[in-house]
């Protein structure tokens, strides 16, 4: 049976689920030139695609014309209208299920993710923990694609390149010769996102490095606010949230000399084009096989685990147990200034 010739790539959301598909892709563009292959995702997502070779994006419009199954059946009808052979199923979700029920309907091969969900429920509990590291997120995809006859060697590097900066970014990092820290303070969940009075510890201290420029990335209208206002209070720090466009965003990424991510997408996003990433774990932890890519383990720094034993408590750090509302408290602001200071300089 013949390789398929165009692969068609599912992965909606989240952000850094989509970034973590990158090095993966790179890998597998330049290892089969001929391959050609579609990436079905969030028109907001295309930017972190720019660049790769052979590699295509097609919008699906979950809340407009894609919505529900009737319009999840005409995003099928399109999808097979460009052609596709076989279908890399990254999300393995039930919209990606009722596609793959009406491309099998058509006689077109799907293989999908999978997630581990019982090691990852294994990692999680609190009694009889199996604490161990799982199979990184980035295998789980390299291993769908090897599922359709395309198999990737992911000890091979795979960085992006550096991007273009706009004028609007060079308005912002100035011609000063200074090192470029990104800082990205929030997640999508409050067990993940760094105490702000003690994030606002490390901005204070960076303050006497006369050599560093920081910038903040975050987003939504809370988020901009503070931004903002430490923007006004720290010198040499910049907000770019709701400055910059979200590909903007991405070029000055690719030339940050250190990025400081909670465990969200904007250390992975940094991870793809080779920043280091200094990562700060809450309740989630690097062993569930979501770490930036080709980050040394001690660039993540963890709370306590002796003090909060049943860490990790979810995969996603959704909820919080009891008792384990302050985790993040037990990674001292100096901790992080001091790895700052390692990588930077």
């Amino acid at each position: 049976m013949a390789l398929p010739a165009h692969i068609l790539v599912i992965r909606l959301s989240a952000m850094g689920d989509v970034a973590m598909t990158v090095p993966v892709l790179k890998l597998l563009s330049e290892e089969y030139p001929h391959l050609k292959i579609t990436v079905l995702t969030r028109a907001f997502f295309t930017p972190v695609f720019q660049g790769l070779k052979n590699v295509e994006v097609y919008a699906a419009e979950v809340k407009g014309r894609h919505k529900g199954p009737a319009g999840l059946k005409k995003l099928a009808g399109e999808l097979q209208d460009l052609e596709i052979d076989a279908v890399a199923d990254l999300h393995n979700v039930l919209r990606s299920n009722v596609l793959r029920i009406f491309f099998k309907m058509k006689g077109i091969p799907v293989k999908q993710i999978e997630k581990g969900r019982s090691e990852k429920k294994a990692l999680t509990r609190r009694n009889k923990k199996v604490f161990e590291p799982l199979k990184t997120t980035h295998q789980r995809y390299a291993d769908v694609f090897a599922a359709l006859g395309y198999p990737v060697d992911l000890s091979k590097e795979s960085v992006m390149p550096k991007r273009i900066l706009s004028e609007k970014v060079k308005e912002l990092t100035g011609e000063e010769p200074k090192k470029w820290l990104g800082i990205a303070p929030f997640a999508m969940h409050t067990s993940k996102t760094y105490p702000l009075d003690l994030m606002q510890e490390v901005l204070q201290e960076l303050q006497k490095e006369k050599n560093l420029k920081v910038f903040l990335f975050g987003g939504g209208p809370e988020e901009t606010g503070i931004l903002n206002r430490w923007e006004k209070k720290y010198l040499n720090t910049v907000s770019v949230a709701g400055k910059l466009t979200f590909e903007e965003e991405l070029a000055l990424i690719s030339h940050l000399d250190g990025m400081v991510s909670m465990d969200s997408g904007n250390g992975h996003l940094a991870a793809n084009f080779g920043v280091p990433v200094i990562s700060l774990w809450g309740l989630t932890h690097p062993f569930a096989g979501f770490a930036p890519y080709k980050q040394p383990a001690s660039n993540s720094l963890l709370p306590d685990l002796t003090k909060y034993p049943d860490i990790p408590t979810s995969v996603y750090g959704k909820e919080i147990p009891q008792g384990y509302e302050e985790v993040m408290r037990t990674i001292p602001p100096m901790k992080v200034i001091e790895k700052i200071r390692e990588i930077l300089f």
